[in-house]
């Protein structure tokens, strides 16, 4: 089998553009990538037609080796807009070697390690950075079924927290809190935003409402500020989903203080990269909770490899928050049911995308979020 196309396809989601890469072979067999990268669309885009040559002509099926020589024509290099590239041109290839063999992408992974992968939910909270409103749609989610969601009360802080904002932030997490109960985990996210000293003291305060994880209380890149707050604070601490590199999985977890590391299928290296994070993970006794902050598609790939990867705690999912026509462009997505991920039965991903349909809502520069604005929170919907 040969890759004979390649081109990608934007859809302008408002919070963010998604963009995904399609392969097709001789053999008429497509394979479906995601390469979404905040404002680097563009550039991922640029990317991938720069190394078009190094992909038209290969074996699609030959995974391993295509991805050695793709990093190494590259010298090496693993920054973000290479990253997603290839993130996504391995996602492809697997799609289509699935499709080739006629199976499930979990099957050809080594078959299930559970039945099914507990989901957290994420982009609830679209709305008034105000307790009530926290409190109210944190009930509502639980009502859906979920038993775990994650969300950043901190507003558009930027290192450090002023007394009032502190005083704002604890009430919405004690209102979640309260709205559902001591069964249902809380994830505090603080999007890289804090200075150490502002994580640790944020960290100590959180205790009282025993979250089940602080997530990148610190800069993400910076691995040694990440554990010096995970040494100081009494919950535990979660990062990872800007890494590119195995090495960074390693150094996060190779003092045993952080157990839960998120790398982002779409950044560490597609199916192969997540595998790979799994083991290193698993060999510190640590847990994968995968980033997730992509399109539906995304869910479906982690779905898979939930399944198939034994140290997956859970799923990142903000796919019942998205906007409403996402589901018509995406077809085949695996939907959560009471909390819960399957993956889909059909031969690959199982994912179709809608060329047409996509069309239908174009690129913009406008579609980001800006996490250090005040209102951001409102993901575009705040009204005017």
């Amino acid at each position: 089998m040969k890759i004979t196309g390649m081109h990608t396809i934007v859809v302008g989601n408002p919070w963010k553009n998604w963009l995904f890469v399609k392969l097709t072979t001789d053999e008429g067999i497509t394979g479906l990538g995601e390469c979404t990268y905040g404002l680097g669309t563009r550039a991922v885009e640029a990317m991938l037609e720069e190394i078009r040559d190094l992909v038209i002509g290969e074996d699609p099926t030959q995974i391993e080796g295509l991805g050695d020589r793709w990093r190494k024509a590259l010298f090496l290099v693993h920054g973000p807009i290479i990253s997603a590239a290839l993130s996504g041109l391995n996602i492809a290839c697997w799609d289509i070697a699935a499709k080739a063999a006629g199976l499930p992408l979990y099957r050809l992974l080594g078959g299930r390690t559970r039945p099914r992968i507990r989901a957290y939910a994420n982009g609830w909270y679209q709305g008034p950075r105000e307790p009530s409103f926290f409190a109210e749609r944190a009930a509502e989610v639980v009502a859906m079924g979920y038993t775990a969601l994650k969300f950043d009360p901190f507003g558009h802080a930027y290192q450090f927290l002023e007394p009032a904002e502190e005083k704002k932030s604890l009430a919405i997490v004690a209102a979640v809190r309260a709205a559902v109960g001591d069964e249902t985990d809380l994830m505090i996210e603080a999007h890289d935003r804090f200075s150490v000293a502002t994580a640790i003291r944020i960290g100590r305060l959180l205790e009282a409402y025993h979250p089940m994880w602080f997530e990148t209380p610190v800069l993400s890149y910076d691995i040694a500020a990440t554990l010096e707050v995970a040494r100081a604070i009494p919950v535990p601490v979660a990062s990872g989903e800007r890494f590119t590199a195995l090495q960074q999985v390693s150094e996060l977890l190779q003092g045993r203080i952080v157990s839960f590391v998120q790398p982002e299928t779409l950044r560490i290296g597609g199916v192969s990269g997540l595998l790979e994070a799994g083991a290193v993970a698993r060999s510190y006794g640590a847990w994968l909770a995968p980033h997730s902050a992509q399109s539906p598609f995304t869910t479906a790939v982690n779905a898979h490899l939930g399944a198939a990867i034994p140290n997956v705690l859970i799923q990142e999912c903000f796919d019942d928050f998205h906007i409403a026509w996402a589901r018509d462009v995406l077809s085949g997505c695996p939907q959560v049911v009471q909390g819960y991920l399957q993956p889909g039965e059909q031969a690959g991903i199982g994912v179709e995308l809608d060329e047409l349909e996509a069309a239908r809502h174009p690129y913009s520069p406008k579609h980001r979020l800006r996490l250090f604005e005040a209102g951001w929170e409102w993901r575009g919907s705040q009204p005017t």
